[in-house]
């Protein structure tokens, strides 16, 4: 890890390093699944294997259960670990035999083997299900080695009966999966698992005919051996990147593709959307939809917030995540390239408008702005004529003007007018050389109660009163003296930049309660729900 590059502005996240000191805690056991598609494909063996190895090291290895299913192969490899013995459970009038939980606790071990994870204990057993007997030998301190095939994860359930016709009816939550420490994937070609069911090292020769014909068909084997695969990358991205967040490090490290859509009230977003997801199917990579809340998104009309909205939710139907975050910075291309690399994104797709360079000279581009400062994340950038059919007429567009309420241009001038009096009472005392702070008050003043038009009408008419009123020679609009000059045009500039700050502080405020007002009305949703 010689070469990982840190971030000195990225600060780790809080998630990341709860899980990490979760991890390293001393007081709990460690988790090992040995993960395999089908059965046959050797976990057992594998895990029996690691087993040997661990106690060739001087480790103190124990058996709790494993189960051999007659293979010749893995019960050679039970000799020499020491087994604890399983207890019998009656149920109606059967003695069933069972992992002795008990037996293992008071035994200590470092080390614990658990075979076949989504077990299904016998009745009148203390958990109903093998998976939380591992869940109280790791709250004990004991590490343990486990197997699954990846047909009993609970989230592949359907996805497995829709491909073999047989519904799988012992499962494992995907949490349990998912907190596992590690994960180690056993993988068999499909020719080389039915060689080994025609050799009978699978199952008996009767029994391994009727699978060969059902359950372990070459189609259904390839099929799972592909769920098996990407699960578990699944599992190993989601490492990763816990890793570069807990420890800071600046992304992408290009392991796994991952990709951001970047939409907005624009109608053609639907079509990035959409563009998305087949890039996202052809790389089987996870891709996310973003959306940036703005100085611009508080201006929205009903019908523009609802297209975005309705664009966010197209993007979790077909398989995305879908998120908005506020804008931070002054360009849109940071506050994305932040997201990007706070989760390790490896390519993002945007769309360009039609417009004239002039527009872009004068307004900026953040498309241009995104390529530039990408640096290692391709940029895949969508013209527009690629998202929707031309309009068989020509239709120009208009961006939407909002209404202009008269009343706070008014105010503006009126809080000037205000502050060129109180700048007339304290000239005398304080001198022309403090006149010029009464001004930038009042812009200040504006810009945070009425926005950044108002504040810039403020901004020209305190340039313009301080100019006539204060500047000799005084009641004219003439300056003599070449350091007022520039004293005037110094003013101008600090005023129109104090305004664009405070509406913009303006914004983020608004934006901010606008985000409480929804996360409370959601909690208060949650608590109805709850009391139902």
């Amino acid at each position: 890890m010689a070469n990982q590059r840190r971030d000195p502005e990225q600060r780790p996240s809080p998630e990341a390093l709860l899980e990490a000191a979760r991890r390293e805690d001393d007081h709990a056991g460690r988790l090992k699944i040995f993960v395999g598609a089908a059965p046959g494909v050797g976990k057992t063996f594998e895990m029996l294997q690691n087993a040997h190895a661990k106690r060739r090291a001087g480790i103190d290895v124990v058996v709790g259960v494993v189960e051999t299913h007659g293979r010749a192969e893995t019960e050679a490899l039970l000799a020499g670990l020491e087994v604890i013995p399983r207890h019998r459970v009656d149920h109606k009038g059967q003695s069933l035999e069972e992992m002795d939980l008990d037996a293992i606790i008071a035994r200590r071990p470092k080390i614990a083997l658990v075979d076949e994870l989504a077990h299904t204990n016998a009745p009148g057993s203390r958990h109903p299900k093998r998976y939380l007997d591992v869940a109280e030998l790791l709250s004990h301190g004991i590490d343990v080695y486990t197997a699954v095939n990846i047909q009993h994860i609970e989230s592949l359930n359907d996805v497995v009966a829709q491909i073999t016709h047989v519904r799988v009816r012992e499962t494992v939550p995907d949490s349990v999966f998912d907190g596992a420490d590690a994960i180690e994937l056993i993988d068999l070609t499909p020719d080389d698992l039915i060689q080994r069911l025609r050799e009978g090292k699978v199952y008996v020769p009767k029994q391994a005919e009727r699978a060969l014909e059902h359950y372990f068909s070459p189609g259904n084997l390839t099929a799972l051996r592909e769920l098996a695969l990407r699960r578990t990358a699944e599992r190993v991205d989601e490492q990763l990147l816990s890793h570069m967040q807990a420890n800071a490090i600046a992304g992408p490290w290009a392991a796994g593709e991952r990709i951001l859509v970047c939409i907005s009230e624009d109608p053609r977003s639907a079509g990035l959307v959409r563009y998305t997801k087949r890039l996202a199917d052809r790389l089987h990579a996870p891709w996310t939809a973003v959306s940036i809340e703005t100085r611009r998104s508080l201006q929205l009309t009903e019908a523009q917030r609802d297209r975005l909205a309705d664009t966010l939710r197209l993007a979790e139907a077909l398989g995305g995540e879908a998120t908005t975050i506020p804008g931070e910075g002054r360009r849109i291309a940071d506050d994305l390239l932040g997201f990007a690399h706070g989760h390790n994104v490896t390519q993002i797709v945007i769309g360009k408008a039609a417009r004239s360079w002039a527009f872009e000279l004068l307004r900026g581009s953040v498309v241009h702005d995104l390529v530039r400062r990408a640096g290692n994340i391709s940029v895949h950038v969508i013209a527009g004529d690629a998202l929707q059919p031309v309009a068989k007429k020509p239709v120009q567009a208009v961006d939407r003007v909002e209404p202009i309420d008269a009343r706070s241009y008014f105010a503006a001038l009126g809080i000037v007018a205000l502050a060129l009096g109180v700048a007339k009472l304290i000239q005398p005392m304080f001198g022309i050389e403090n006149v010029d702070l009464v001004f930038l008050t009042a812009v200040v003043s504006v810009a945070v109660r009425f926005g950044l038009w108002p504040s810039l009408l403020a901004s020209v008419a305190a340039s313009l009163s301080y100019n006539f009123f204060f500047l000799p020679p005084v009641y004219t609009f003439t300056i003599t003296d070449p350091t007022n000059v520039a004293a005037f045009f110094f003013f101008m500039l600090i005023a129109i930049v104090v305004s664009n700050v405070a509406a913009r502080v303006r914004t983020q405020a608004m934006s901010a309660f606008g985000r409480a007002r929804t996360t409370e009305s959601l909690y208060t949703f949650s608590r109805k729900l709850a009391g139902t």
